[in-house]
């Protein structure tokens, strides 16, 4: 990885000079905390600015939607890192500075309200202002790959007690009520990971969306529902609610809030399913054991909304011994 950051060195100083700003060169990395893929973040200060440099390998990371996705979300009049170069041969961009303050070191038990307010605009404008042509499609078929994280990993490789066939059975109808609550939805840009890790708050006072490179077309309530279901705080049930009420007047849903409850609570909870077989994944394939701490909050999640919905009642019990 060294021999990575002395060519990422090499092609910031020939980016930096097609800028303009040829002293930028000799500027120094300094690392930035990474994320859960293979991307590593470094940040120098050059040219009277501060400036983001992305080593991305190609055969690990696919750096082309980003760069295209950044670009549709601007274009929605939403704060994202500009793209002022990037390769994708070599894996490497060079981005504009959002700051280090992350909405996640902010938000409290105590004053979720006010920063939740701050996130509605910005969820009204990802649903009804960006782009959605050529995104790929969040299908059946991915979304059932997704929750089948859960039997493959978290029951195959964490606790060890697979489905036997009965319960498989049981496990697939269940999983055709969570698509087909997805497929009812208007299906609008998705982010995927709109949650507080994955926004800042700007200098400016901005909210700033990163990590969205993946993506896609599908349900309303998606990205709603990775904010308030989050790996970092429980809400109560009845100030979540009330944020979903909020959402669905500043998105402008023309459905019921009861209607609108229930698509928030099963898009979360084919979501949470998945986040449960996701971080078994990252301990157990990844070598990230980390993630196995955050399990508990996500498990509280299914059984919290598996015992709201008398349509779950023919799987709960199959689903509550597993967990």
């Amino acid at each position: 990885m060294d021999h990575r950051q002395d060519q990422l060195c090499s092609w910031l100083t020939d980016q930096f000079i097609t800028l303009g700003q040829p002293a930028a060169a000799e500027a120094p990395l300094s690392p930035v905390s990474g994320d859960a893929s293979f991307r590593r973040y470094f940040r120098l200060n050059a040219g009277g600015a501060s400036w983001i440099a992305v080593d991305a390998p190609p055969d690990k990371e696919n750096s082309a939607p980003f760069v295209e996705i950044a670009g549709r979300l601007a274009d929605a009049g939403l704060r994202v890192p500009k793209v002022h170069a990037y390769d994708l041969q070599q894996g490497f961009m060079l981005l504009d500075d959002l700051g280090d303050t992350l909405y996640r070191q902010l938000i409290t038990a105590h004053n979720g309200e006010q920063y939740m307010g701050e996130f509605m605009p910005v969820l009204q404008r990802l649903a009804t202002a960006v782009s959605t042509d050529g995104l790929p499609l969040y299908s059946e078929a991915l979304l059932q790959r997704e929750m089948d994280e859960f039997p493959d990993w978290y029951l195959g490789h964490h606790t060890g007690v697979q489905f036997d066939e009965r319960e498989r059975q049981q496990w697939q109808a269940f999983c055709r009520l969570l698509l087909d609550a997805a497929a009812e939805q208007p299906q609008v840009f998705v982010h995927r990971d709109f949650m507080s890790s994955n926004l800042m708050r700007t200098p400016g006072g901005e909210v700033g969306v990163i990590d969205f490179q993946d993506a896609v077309v599908g349900p309303l309530a998606y990205d709603f529902a990775s904010l308030v279901w989050d790996r970092y705080l429980s809400w109560p049930r009845p100030q979540l609610e009330q944020w979903m009420e909020q959402a669905r007047q500043a998105i402008g849903v023309e459905v019921s809030p009861q209607q609108w409850q229930r698509w928030c609570d099963w898009t979360g909870l084919q979501r949470n399913l998945k986040i449960v077989g996701r971080f078994a994944r990252l301990c157990y394939r990844d070598d990230k054991p980390a993630y196995l701490e955050l399990l508990p909050r996500f498990i509280g999640f299914v059984r919290d909304v598996l015992a709201r919905y008398e349509e779950f009642a023919p799987y709960r019990e199959m689903l509550e011994r597993r967990l």
